[in-house]
């Protein structure tokens, strides 16, 4: 047993992962890091607040992040009003 077998989000990028790289075909890869993080942290971001009820305070405590830090991503992601 790996370690991302019992990691249901931690499967789930290493499936897209391995998709993505499939479908290069013969294409280099470049900025995956910045790619899988663009992509994982938004919903991140949406389904946590959500959570919050759109407490920014509560949230940035769910996500072990400091309150100024999620306002500078929500920004970064376009989520704030």
């Amino acid at each position: 047993m790996t370690q991302n077998e019992d990691n249901p989000i931690a499967l789930c990028v290493g499936r897209a992962l391995e998709s993505y790289f499939q479908k290069l075909d013969g294409e280099k890869p470049t900025a995956v890091y910045e790619m899988v993080i663009k992509s994982v942290e938004r919903p991140m971001l949406e389904v946590v607040l959500k959570q919050a009820a759109g407490n920014q305070t509560l949230a940035a405590e769910i996500l072990g992040i400091n309150r100024n830090t999620l306002r500078k991503k929500l920004l970064d992601h376009k989520l704030l009003a």
